[in-house]
């Protein structure tokens, strides 16, 4: 594609931009996976602007994805309840019953899912309740836990969709309108648009390989972490890859998939190990039948993950494109 740089990465970042449009009225209704598509495209729209920031100017990028870490954070703490409550009623359905006493919560209970993270799946074949009434007094923990992530995700959805009437939401798609109608662009969004998208894709791709090839060094719970930055790593060469594509073609397409491989891999992982941090703060519980089998369930997931793990890192082992 002949063309500057400056035009192609303003047309990927209007995508992300309607995409976030889009899910507003939907995430207000409480749609189906409404809450997970704004998020993605608030955490789409900072991460290519980190990506690609030698093609903008520092100062309004950084106030902009300021913002967007602010609207991210807001619908995190919603779709992270979300992805828990469905993930421990789908694990407990697989792993014994879940409401062994018939006490299940009258919010709507998930489909076990197939798959670990199809539970909390983007396809918009279902939500999560708004919220669960509470389990009398003789429920089980199971039904106990599932009402409690059921309750967090209502709050914070609510306080989401009160955020969107208030002046800095406002002021933030405001400024996204700004950013697409008259961008911030420096010197190298002058540059053909393949040469700064293949300069990006190369740095993202050597930044994912360094953490990879250090990742065996760390341990115990730094290991955990390492694991999570090379997951945040794979998602941002995602995105940037997905991004060039339309100006690199299939090599872009074909990175971004084998990138995103390694993050879902590991974001089953760090689903684990969520899950096991959530079943720690209950550990008065431990004795309960579905406390126990909540914890062998997360990790033997984990397990899984870490199996899986080094198969998707292969592609690093080559060059990017």
């Amino acid at each position: 594609m002949n063309t500057t740089a400056g035009p192609a990465l303003v047309d990927a970042l209007a995508a992300d931009v309607d995409r976030l449009r889009v899910a507003e009225p939907e995430v207000r209704q409480d749609l189906p996976d409404s809450v997970h598509q704004m998020r993605v495209a608030t955490r789409r729209l900072r991460s290519l602007l980190r990506s690609y920031r030698p093609a903008f100017a520092r100062r309004p990028v950084t106030e902009l994805s300021d913002e967007l870490r602010w609207l991210a954070g807001l619908l995190g703490v919603a779709r992270d309840a979300e992805v828990r409550a469905d993930q421990f009623e789908a694990l407990l359905g697989e792993n014994g019953a879940l409401f062994d006493d018939g006490s299940a919560p009258t919010g709507k209970k998930s489909a076990p899912a197939a798959g670990r993270r199809k539970a909390a799946s983007s396809n918009g074949s279902k939500k999560s309740a708004p919220a669960a009434e509470k389990p009398a007094a003789g429920s089980t923990f199971g039904a106990q836990l599932v009402a409690e992530q059921r309750d967090r995700y209502a709050e914070a959805h609510k306080a989401a969709v009160e955020a969107f009437d208030t002046p800095r939401y406002r002021t933030l798609l405001d400024n996204l309108s700004a950013l697409l109608a008259d961008p911030p662009l420096r010197g190298k969004a002058n540059k053909p648009a393949a040469d700064l998208f293949t300069d990006v894709l190369h740095h993202d791709f050597r930044k994912l390989r360094d953490l990879v090839r250090t990742e065996p060094e760390a341990t115990g719970d730094e290991h955990i972490e390492h694991l999570h930055d090379i997951r945040k790593a794979a998602k941002r060469l995602r995105y940037a890859a997905e991004a060039a594509t339309t100006v690199l073609g299939d090599p872009a397409a074909d990175l971004g998939r084998k990138a995103k491989k390694l993050q879902t891999v590991l974001g089953d992982h760090r689903d684990a190990v969520e899950g096991l941090q959530t079943l720690h703060t209950h550990a008065s519980a431990s004795a309960e039948p579905g406390y126990q089998r909540l914890r062998a369930a997360e990790e033997a997931a984990a397990a899984k993950a870490l199996e899986q793990y080094p198969a998707t890192t292969e592609f690093l082992d080559h060059h990017a494109l």
